[in-house]
């Protein structure tokens, strides 16, 4: 399968040389092309799963406690402000 490795790299913001462009491209058309053969495994019967084996959280009650450090963990950060950490404001 021919892979637009120029298409795919413009949308990845990539600047590619013309050695990686080749390379790149001949292991995206292995990857497709190996998904093409996967996509032909009768799995009627197989379960949908999200991992291969099973798997449990664990999880535990969140507890509220004291902060008796405040002005030490606030000593970390360039500037604060009514016992917060002060940053730029990022959005407008």
């Amino acid at each position: 399968m021919k892979i637009d490795v120029d298409h795919v790299a413009k949308l990845a913001r990539l600047g590619l040389g013309p050695e990686e462009k080749k390379l790149f491209g001949q292991q995206l058309s292995a990857i497709l092309e190996y998904a093409e053969v996967l996509q032909k495994l009768d799995t009627d019967k197989v379960a949908p799963t999200s991992h291969a084996i099973p798997m449990s959280n664990v999880l535990r009650e969140d507890k509220v406690s004291p902060c008796d450090n405040v002005d030490d963990i606030l000593a970390n950060g360039p500037e604060q402000e009514e016992h917060m950490f002060r940053v730029p404001r990022i959005l407008e």
